[in-house]
């Protein structure tokens, strides 16, 4: 997927709140250094470094999980397509959690920081990533960001993944859980379109209930796709506009963190 489709060839640097790096797996960098023609006329070498730059991601997930868990930190990282609603979400759900588990989040988006400034006005602690180009977060952006905030004053640590149901795939952050969100509003099939997104999710939310009826959703078909491909998945159907469904959500989260 990402590592085959050149998505972050030309991009900039990354920025992670404050303070931009240079991104060390630059696509620009990671594809096509496989031949060298230098005019001699020695034969060439193919080298594949799409399986090192993965397994430097795995081993850095790695490194990252034994960190959060040594903090007793549940971490989720959140994932869906553009404009399934992750930020109103993971707001209402850190504002209904408040007095029972403290939680901060990691954004990542290409552009702007819009959604880290909505999350901040709920008094969330929220550390920007944007990436340029980059459609995925990966485990060193994940380290860089969590080293900004305070995560001892922290129950919960939520990545908010760039809005893509293809690259974020791939890459291990470092999670407990991978939630993907689904609303009603994308088509029932969405699972079977994206289905390696929608296997590898440990819950899967099934979000803007409240627009059901009007976008003429589906639900039994929605939930057999998701049965079809995601079977293995916790399955929740919520609003986080209306507060629809959130307590089963909310009680599945104070229970995963005291397991931590």
């Amino acid at each position: 997927m990402c590592q085959e489709c050149g998505c972050g060839n030309g991009g900039g640097g990354v920025k992670t709140g404050a303070h931009p790096h240079e991104h060390e797996q630059h696509h620009a960098h990671e594809h096509g250094h496989g031949l060298h023609d230098h005019g001699h006329s020695h034969g060439r070498q193919m080298v594949n470094l799409n399986r090192s730059l993965m397994e430097k991601n795995d081993l850095l997930a790695g490194r990252n999980r034994g960190f959060f868990r040594a903090k007793k930190l549940l971490v989720l990282n959140v994932v869906s397509s553009p404009g399934s609603g992750k930020t109103t979400f993971i707001r209402e759900t850190a504002a209904q959690l408040a007095g029972r588990l403290r939680m901060g989040v990691i954004v990542g988006d290409l552009a702007t920081d819009n959604d880290a400034a909505r999350l901040k006005t709920a008094g969330i602690p929220v550390v920007q990533i944007t990436t340029g180009t980059v459609c995925h977060l990966d485990a060193d952006m994940v380290a860089r960001a969590a080293a900004q905030l305070d995560l001892d004053k922290l129950d919960v640590l939520v990545i908010e993944n760039v809005g893509n149901l293809v690259c974020p795939a791939d890459y291990d952050l470092g999670e407990d859980l991978r939630v993907v969100l689904l609303s009603v509003t994308e088509g029932e099939d969405k699972p079977l379109k994206y289905p390696p997104m929608f296997h590898s999710a440990n819950v899967a939310i099934v979000t803007k209930n409240d627009m059901a009826s009007a976008a003429g959703f589906n639900r039994e078909l929605a939930l057999a796709s998701l049965q079809r491909v995601s079977h293995h998945a916790q399955v929740f159907e919520l609003s986080a506009k209306t507060g629809e469904g959130m307590k089963p959500w909310l009680d599945f989260l104070v229970q995963r963190r005291a397991a931590v």
